[in-house]
């Protein structure tokens, strides 16, 4: 069977057989035959390959990598491990951000620690002018799932409170192109803040603040596919979610 996954990322890329053989040096019928045939490349290939388009080695070769591997370079994407939120440097947001250059992301019931820096706020809007997408995702404070996470929090209608009070800090961040914030209905287990390859990974944990819980500095490495799995959930939640009106 073909290789189809091969085939649509070169098209995706705008890529032809003859520029992907000459970028990792290969004959152009070697890679005729990687995705006529789906012949398996040399690892060396195949991260040169997932390097030129971009994408994973694990997806362009599912079948490529024993659990062993996999595991061994996942584990390779993560940067660093902090106990609890309130444990992350406060410039490490900063940094995350002021990295980005394609996309920022944002996905939280309230994410109000955020909201109240003004100096994020204003990062986000000269991010999102400069042409980097900002997506910002908010609970819905009139849904089940918020009101369940203020219960197990112990703050109860607090949540949906601090979401509407978000709402507001943001407002002027809404009127800024390229700025799309959505409220979602979803049971969270992660905050995800994104950094185009980069994420800060706050996990939930029952009846503690998300500023209690551990945070999970990643950085994408070609043939991972941590932040691969968290990105894939921040896209389905926001396909899920309904535009904020301004």
């Amino acid at each position: 069977m073909p290789n189809e996954r091969l085939r649509a990322a070169l098209l995706e890329r705008g890529a032809t057989v003859a520029d992907l053989a000459e970028s990792i040096a290969v004959d152009p019928k070697t890679v005729e035959r990687w995705i006529t045939k789906d012949r398996t490349p040399y690892r060396k290939h195949r991260y040169a390959v997932a390097s030129f388009l971009r994408m994973d080695e694990a997806y362009l070769w599912p079948a490529a990598l024993t659990p062993e591997q996999a595991a061994a370079v996942s584990e390779s994407e993560i940067v660093t491990v902090y106990p609890h939120r309130w444990a992350v440097p406060r410039d490490a947001w900063g940094r995350l951000f002021t990295a980005a250059k394609q996309e920022i992301g944002v996905l939280v019931y309230s994410g109000l620690f955020l909201a109240e820096d003004t100096g994020i706020v204003r990062l986000f809007a000269d991010k999102a002018s400069a042409g980097t997408r900002v997506r910002i995702l908010l609970g819905d404070p009139e849904c089940a799932e918020v009101a369940q996470r203020g219960a197990d929090e112990g703050i109860d209608d607090g949540m949906a409170a601090k979401i509407r009070n978000v709402m507001v800090l943001y407002r002027p961040l809404r009127q800024v192109e390229g700025v799309e914030i959505r409220l979602h209905r979803t049971v969270l287990y992660n905050s995800i803040y994104r950094g185009d390859d980069q994420l800060l990974v706050n996990t939930h944990v029952y009846g503690q603040p998300a500023a209690n819980a551990p945070v999970f500095h990643l950085r994408k490495v070609t043939g991972g596919d941590m932040v691969s799995t968290y990105t894939g959930s921040f896209d389905a939640i926001w396909a899920d979610a309904t535009p904020l009106e301004s």
